[in-house]
């Protein structure tokens, strides 16, 4: 065993081992009391901030004990002596009086409102346009196909019961809208014929929206066409009807169909739509006739041509024939009494005169009659 006088080399040769020993308390200790020492120091130079005392409220401190040192503790209240009523209205005279009065809030003010940017100018929609010029005339991109059911044939003493219209694309072959409604009347005495009571117009229905409509398809249409246009012409600018001041086409007489189709001069809406395989459900009432000519013109190959032909400017013919002739005035389509009284007429352009087997001569417009049928 060593003894103590040998152990005493072996704590000398200590600090050669201590320098492996990763943790050196030495020199932090140091740093660490020279940090307090400063800390120390500055706390004796710069005294705390003192708290100001809450607004409103006396400082309980002296006028003297601001700038000596820190406040003294809180007391309780048992420590202090209790004020009297007139103590506390004296104390708070002073305050209210030098402190100012709160403003009132301002009022609360309606957001500015925000101005938001304006649409867009909605651009015009470009519509075909059919002028009518001299030569021949052009073909029309849009019909306006109607008809009318009417509660008599003077229009001076009825009135239209029903009106129902199509607006047919011609290049195309297709039907862009249609529409049809009642105008209320009080009395229909061609009910047996269209078989439209009075009663049942007058039932609640937005006809003046179907008017309304009607009208905006006029106005996208070339030419109005219509089977026996002249009798349909006559209701328009009437009641609650708007006047038309676009061309008029009449499928009845201004068309020549086919003679392959083997048609009347003059055939009824009828007997086109059978000669152009449409079937036929109903008649006399006026937008089923619309439909009737709008699908014979989806089938009609020359269409374009028959148009054409049928704007050129027309008059009306009286046939200078033998009554034994008569024959002939009604191959050709003229039609006897009507419009002139004990006559055969019809309209004709200048070159489907010339073209006739037989003489024929204008008649004057004051010469023809208004008698027309539905």
């Amino acid at each position: 065993m060593a003894s103590a006088g040998d152990q005493q080399p072996e704590r000398q040769t200590r600090p050669a081992a201590a320098e492996c020993d990763p943790i050196q308390p030495g020199p932090a200790v140091w740093e660490q009391t020279d940090l307090l020492s400063l800390v120390a120091t500055l706390e004796q130079a710069v005294p705390p901030e003192q708290p100001a005392p809450a607004a409103g409220l006396p400082d309980p401190r002296a006028p003297g004990e601001a700038a000596a040192g820190p406040p003294q503790e809180p007391t309780t209240p048992s420590d202090q002596p209790a004020s009297t009523e007139s103590d506390l209205l004296q104390s708070a005279q002073p305050q209210a009086a030098a402190s100012p009065a709160p403003e009132p809030a301002p009022a609360p003010q309606a957001p500015a409102p925000v101005a938001l940017p304006a649409p867009p100018a909605a651009e015009p929609v470009q519509l075909p346009s059919f002028v009518a010029g001299g030569g021949q005339p052009r073909c029309p991109q849009r019909l306006l196909i109607l008809d009318t059911e009417t509660t008599g044939l003077d229009p001076e003493h009825h009135s239209c019961i029903e009106l129902g219209a199509v607006l047919f694309d011609v290049p195309h072959r297709a039907v862009l809208s249609q529409v049809s409604f009642l105008i209320p009347c009080q009395s229909n005495p061609a009910e047996a014929v269209n078989g439209i009571p009075a009663a049942v117009s007058r039932l609640p229905q937005p006809w003046r929206s179907g008017l309304v409509c009607f009208e905006a398809m006029l106005e996208a249409a070339d030419v109005v066409l219509a089977h026996n246009a002249a009798f349909d012409r006559q209701w328009f600018g009437r009641g609650e009807l708007p006047a038309i001041r676009k061309p008029w086409l009449c499928s009845m007489e201004d068309l020549r169909w086919p003679a392959e189709r083997n048609l009347r001069a003059t055939p009824s809406v009828r007997d086109l739509a059978l000669a152009y395989g449409v079937p036929v459900w109903a008649a006399h009432r006026a937008l089923t006739d619309c439909i009737y000519l709008a699908q014979v013109f989806e089938r009609c190959a020359d269409l374009e041509a028959l148009l054409q032909a049928g704007l050129e400017p027309r008059q009306l013919y009286r046939a200078r024939l033998s009554y034994e002739e008569r024959h002939k005035a009604r191959e050709a389509g003229f039609r006897w009494n009507e419009p002139v009284s004990g006559a055969w007429s019809r309209r004709l352009s200048e070159r489907e005169a010339a073209l006739l087997p037989f003489p024929v001569v204008p008649v004057p417009s004051e010469g023809a009659g208004l008698r027309r049928s539905a």
